[in-house]
């Protein structure tokens, strides 16, 4: 069972608690992308679980009133293991939430799989109309060639600053170096694209700047983060613009939690506090 401390963070354990919660948060009018906590699989085996119960969980989002979608990750799909047999899976996990009206978001790992997560992502939009999307991360040097590479293929695309420490040679390092980044890359993409643009952030500034692109250019765009990080300010921004949180679910719950909760300070002072009974 989820303790308590961790449901900031994690939507349960199962696909019902993930379907409960979106159903709680779309009180508030943001949507909910529910991702099945798993990756980094070298064998075939959990990739093809986890392939399925994606089938499943669209199965069940497209039975019902949710507005909700489903992120995987190419290594959870079987990447390590083998792209042909993850592209295999992917496949067969868009092909089933086309059926159902599900949107599918493809999750962005380690700078090694950019190119393969890239390839797939192209083919699957483009036999799909559009009804994928694809994380890409601003601090990778690379990032920018990419949107440029990606300008006009349908679907979404959302814009990250990074995570996975990749090196120097393929990376910016500093995070005034990032920051900037960022905002070409966000500025590239309110000026260039014609919708389907995510901003992942929940940088104050980003989103201010998010909100002055679109007002210059009047491209519709949505707002999305991290289930338990900043929620307050979530339901506020939902007054004004569309917004989405990220909602991971599953037994795989406690490296993730763990990582949310020392990745930032006042996650780790919530902790504290939570641990000590204040």
């Amino acid at each position: 069972m989820l303790p308590p401390l961790a449901r900031r963070f994690v939507a349960g354990e199962s696909a019902a608690a993930a379907l409960e919660h979106a159903r709680r948060t779309n009180e508030r009018n943001v949507g909910v992308i529910c991702n099945r906590l798993g990756e980094h699989y070298r064998e075939r085996a959990p990739a093809a679980a986890d392939t399925a119960a994606y089938e499943r969980l669209v199965a069940d989002i497209g039975a019902s009133d949710l507005r909700a979608c489903i992120s995987v990750k190419p290594s959870q799909l079987g990447l390590l293991v083998d792209e042909t047999f993850f592209r295999e899976n992917l496949a067969r996990v868009v092909e089933s939430a086309a059926e159902h009206g599900v949107f599918v978001w493809m999750d962005m790992e380690d700078h090694t799989t950019t190119d393969a997560a890239i390839d797939a992502f192209e083919t699957q939009a483009e036999a799909h109309e559009g009804g994928v999307g694809l994380c890409l991360q601003s601090n990778l040097r690379r990032t920018a060639d990419d949107l440029e590479r990606l300008a006009d293929v349908p679907g979404k695309l959302r814009l990250v600053k990074g995570a996975y420490d990749p090196p120097a040679d393929v990376a910016y390092q500093r995070k005034a170096e990032v920051n900037e980044a960022y905002r070409r890359d966000l500025e590239f993409l309110f000026r260039e694209r014609t919708g389907g643009i995510a901003v992942g952030s929940h940088d104050p500034e980003m989103l201010t700047l998010a909100a002055d692109l679109h007002s210059e250019y009047e491209t519709p765009y949505e707002v999305q983060m991290l289930m338990g990080v900043r929620t307050d300010a979530q339901y506020e921004l939902a007054d004004v613009c569309d917004v989405w949180q990220y909602a991971p679910f599953g037994s795989e719950w406690p490296a993730y939690f763990w990582r949310r909760v020392l990745e930032r300070k006042e996650n780790a002072l919530f902790a504290l506090r939570a641990l000590a009974g204040g």
